[in-house]
């Protein structure tokens, strides 16, 4: 059984830095994207990042580029997301996902369960 288990989330001031995990178990996930979602309350689901399993592409929403860095440990079986000059509207709920396709868009299979980021002004 596939589990996505994030941790790390937390409040933070405007400015400040969080990474947050995801901890990935279940299967073997070298074919897989790995992804990182947010949803702020009253708003859709978003896309933030994402990045192979296997050789380590990265790919990233303009809204976080050279603020959110994504990452994986092949060893530990986790994938990173480090936070850098927070802004209060990245406030959110945080996901990780899984997708097993030759890109990054398209629907994900796996889901965590979320961890909340909450950035103060």
């Amino acid at each position: 059984q596939v589990q996505l288990v994030e941790s790390g989330g937390g409040l933070v001031q405007a400015g400040g830095s969080l990474r947050i995990s995801c901890a990935a178990s279940g299967r073997t996930f070298s074919s897989y994207y790995m992804g990182w979602f947010r949803q702020a309350p009253g708003q859709e689901r978003e896309f933030v990042a994402a990045i192979t399993w296997s050789g380590g592409t990265t790919y990233y929403a303009d809204s976080v580029k050279g603020r959110f860095t994504i990452s994986r440990d092949k060893a530990k079986d986790t994938v990173y997301l480090q936070m850098n000059s927070l802004k209060p509207e990245d406030t959110a709920v945080y996901y990780c996902a899984a997708r097993n396709g030759l890109y990054y868009k398209g629907k994900y299979d796996y889901w965590g369960q979320g961890t909340q980021v909450t950035v103060s002004s």
